[in-house]
């Protein structure tokens, strides 16, 4: 569709100007080809689409991904056993392949905002270029169009393309020397992977008077032997963090009780995925506000009275 769009656009580009009528014919299609990019290759709903998955990606979490998995090892008595990679490798190598990973994310990050604001002020361009212009104006500016097409275009195409995390590219040897046992160990890949945010559920999760229930769940609804924090903070009035009460938990499950709350006080839970060795970026987090219910007042009867 991208190439089709830049083709028409360059065909009406090789057009001569002949008359005035010819040139009014001309006009209208060069604006008709240029309308139509805007509407396929630019619509509204297309780069909303693209900025709500930038801003999706931005909540990720990002993980350094290592394959292979396994690979065979010579151990000290001359046997080949099957063993992890990650034993094999170099665990500061690791750490640098990990800062590695996070820049890159954040390089990632940047771009895909970049991108998508020169693909905004684009179609502003051009649209305003399209509605404005006097035949005579359009015509002389239609290499200006071509050009700017062309470049949004491949705005586009990386767009895209950035739009999935890729490969790490190493150039240390990761596996010292002294582990290979004599074998030739094949070749390490490093990449990065995305998994989705957990978010709080609202309406499943709740406070009784010492404890509340609290639930969460991904997009992907991925397996639940994830592991998550939760963190528990006690808010006071104006909604701040009180000075020496907080508490984290690690949980195995989309689910948890926490038990030993206060009655009639409010507590601001926070729900992120636990760092397992392998995170390289996250900056978001999800959260959720309850409060307790108060404890009940026990009303004495003052009209009764002991018979003398």
């Amino acid at each position: 569709m991208a190439n089709e769009s830049e083709n028409n656009l360059e065909s009406t580009a090789g057009s001569e100007e002949g008359p005035n009528n010819a040139s009014w014919e001309l006009y209208l299609e060069r604006k008709n080809s240029l309308l139509g990019f805007l509407h396929s290759q630019l619509d509204p709903q297309l780069l909303q689409y693209h900025q709500s998955k930038v801003e999706h990606l931005k909540r990720c979490y990002f993980y350094l991904e290592i394959e292979p998995k396994q690979t065979h090892f010579r151990d000290n008595n001359n046997a080949i056993q099957l063993v992890e990679v990650l034993r094999l490798i170099d665990p500061w190598e690791l750490q640098k392949m990990k800062q590695l990973g996070k820049t890159q994310t954040e390089i990632q990050l940047s771009l895909l905002t970049e991108l998508l604001e020169q693909l905004e002020r684009g179609r502003e361009e051009l649209s305003c270029y399209a509605e404005t212009c006097e035949a005579p104006a359009f015509l002389a500016g239609w290499h200006w169009v071509t050009q700017r097409v062309s470049e949004l275009l491949k705005y586009m195409e990386t767009l895209v393309s950035v739009e999935v995390p890729g490969k790490l590219y190493v150039k240390q040897q990761l596996v010292s020397h002294s582990f290979q046992g004599g074998l030739r160990l094949p070749s390490i890949s490093l990449s990065l992977s995305v998994k989705t945010p957990p978010i709080f559920d609202p309406e499943k999760s709740s406070a009784q008077q010492n404890s509340a229930r609290l639930q969460w769940f991904t997009e992907n609804q991925e397996s639940d032997l994830d592991q998550y924090e939760l963190e528990c903070e006690l808010l006071i009035r104006d909604s701040r963090r009180e000075m020496g009460y907080g508490r984290i938990q690690t949980v195995t499950s989309n689910t948890c009780v926490v038990h030993g709350l206060e009655p009639g006080r409010s507590y601001k839970f926070k729900i992120r995925r636990s760092d397992t060795g392998f995170l390289v970026y996250a900056k978001w987090f999800d959260s959720i506000v309850l409060t307790t219910k108060p404890m009940a007042v026990q009303v004495v009867d003052r009209s009764a009275r002991p018979q003398g």
